[in-house]
C-alpha cells in the first residue's frame, strides 16, 4: 500500500503494511457456541484526517457496549474516509418494548456523531461520497434472516430522514423493488469526480435531487449531502493498488474486471487514485463464496500486466464474516465477565 494511506483504528486488529486488514487467510471456523441471531452494520464516513472529528465518531459507536459493538475500524488519507462495523444482536432493545434494538441505536448514534463532527461542505479526497454519511449497510450474521434485518434498515433510514433531516436512500432488500446500490449512485453522478485530478470536493452543486429520497428532505444540506442505506448478504471489499499514476488506466482494468463490463460475476469495481505514482482497483465482492479475492487479484494482475503495468497485494477493508462474528463474540464475554 502506498505509505500515504493511515489507519486511524483505535483496537487490535490483523495489519499489512501498518493497514488494519481481513483477510482469508484467517480460519474461518464454526461457531461452537450457541450464539443469538446477530446483524452487522457497516458505516462508511468521509472523514481520515480530522482526528478529533473521528474520536468523537468513535465514541458514539462505542456508546451502547457491550449491547453492541464495534468491532472494525478502517481508515484511508487518501480516500479521506473511514467504514465502520458494528455487531449486535438482533433482539434485545431494552427499556421497554418501544425501544429499539441496540444496533438501531448505535448506527443512528453514529450517523448523529459524524454529522455533528465533519462538514460536507469542506471535504475532499479521492473516492467518491454522496454525503458526510455515505453510505450505510446491514447484514444478517450468525441465525439472522435478511428480512429482519430489511426492516431494521428501513427503521433506521426512517428516523435519519426524519430527525437529522438527511435525504435517504433505500436499497436492497430495504427497498420495496430491490433496487441496487449502484444504480442510486449512477442516478446521484457518485462515479463523476467533480474536481482536477481525479478527486471529489465539496457538496453538490444541486438545490434539489434528481431522485426523490425514501426519507427525509427533498432538498440536500450542503453541510451533511445524502446516505444510501441498505440490506443484503455478506459483501466482501477488496481493493488492489495499481502501479501507475494513470487513473484512466486502472478505470479501464476495473471495467473489465467487473461483472457489468463483461467480467468476474457477483463483481463491482472503480478505478480510482490512491495518492502520488499510485491507482486502485476497488472491489465490492457481492457473492465472495463463488466469486473471491483471489479471482479478483489475479484478474486484475492479468489486465494490468496486457497494459505493461504491475500491481500491489490486494487488500481487504474489514473482516470476513466468521471473523467479525468470532470478535463480537469475544468483546461481549469480556465485556460481561467484567460486570
Amino acid at each position: 500500500m502506498h505509505p500515504q494511506q493511515k489507519c486511524c483504528c483505535r483496537h487490535e486488529f490483523p495489519k499489512r503494511n501498518g493497514v488494519v486488514v481481513s483477510t482469508q487467510h484467517h480460519r474461518r471456523e464454526g461457531a461452537a457456541m450457541l450464539r443469538p441471531a446477530l446483524a452487522c452494520c457497516k458505516l462508511y464516513i468521509s472523514e481520515a484526517r480530522n482526528a478529533p472529528a473521528l474520536r468523537a465518531i468513535e465514541r458514539a459507536a462505542a456508546g451502547l457496549r457491550p449491547a453492541a459493538g464495534l468491532v472494525n475500524a478502517f481508515a484511508d488519507d487518501a480516500y479521506n474516509r473511514v467504514g465502520y462495523t458494528l455487531v449486535s444482536p438482533l433482539a434485545g432493545g431494552g427499556g421497554g418494548n418501544s425501544a429499539p434494538p441496540p444496533l438501531h441505536r448505535a448506527a443512528f448514534g453514529v450517523v448523529a456523531a459524524a454529522l455533528e463532527a465533519v462538514d460536507f461542505g469542506a471535504h475532499a479526497g479521492a473516492h467518491p461520497r454522496l454525503g458526510v454519511v455515505d453510505h450505510i449497510a446491514f447484514h444478517p450474521l450468525a441465525g439472522a434472516h435478511l428480512d429482519d434485518v430489511a426492516a431494521l434498515t428501513r427503521a433506521v433510514a426512517a428516523d435519519i430522514g426524519d430527525k437529522l433531516q438527511v435525504p435517504t436512500y433505500l436499497y436492497g432488500a430495504a427497498h420495496r423493488d430491490g433496487r441496487r446500490l449502484a444504480s442510486i449512485r449512477r442516478q446521484l453522478g457518485y462515479f463523476t469526480p467533480n474536481s482536477p485530478g481525479e478527486q471529489w470536493r465539496g457538496a453538490p452543486d444541486s438545490s434539489s435531487l434528481p431522485v426523490a429520497p425514501d426519507a427525509g428532505p427533498a432538498t440536500p444540506s450542503r453541510s451533511k449531502g445524502v446516505v444510501a442505506i441498505g440490506a443484503t448478504a455478506w459483501v466482501d471489499n477488496y481493493n488492489v493498488p495499481v502501479h501507475t499514476a494513470d487513473v484512466a488506466a486502472a478505470k479501464r482494468i476495473a471495467r473489465a474486471v467487473s461483472e457489468r463490463g463483461g467480467g468476474l460475476r457477483s463483481v463491482q469495481a472503480m478505478g480510482l487514485a490512491h495518492g502520488e505514482g499510485v491507482t486502485e482497483v476497488a472491489c465490492n465482492l457481492l457473492d465472495p463464496a463463488r466469486v473471491g479475492a483471489e479471482q479478483v487479484q489475479e484478474r486484475v494482475r492479468q489486465l494490468a500486466a496486457e497494459q505493461g503495468l504491475a500491481v500491489g497485494e490486494g487488500y481487504f477493508t474489514d473482516f470476513s464474516q466468521e471473523r467479525t462474528v468470532e470478535l463480537y463474540m469475544q468483546s461481549a464475554e469480556a465485556d460481561a465477565s467484567q460486570q
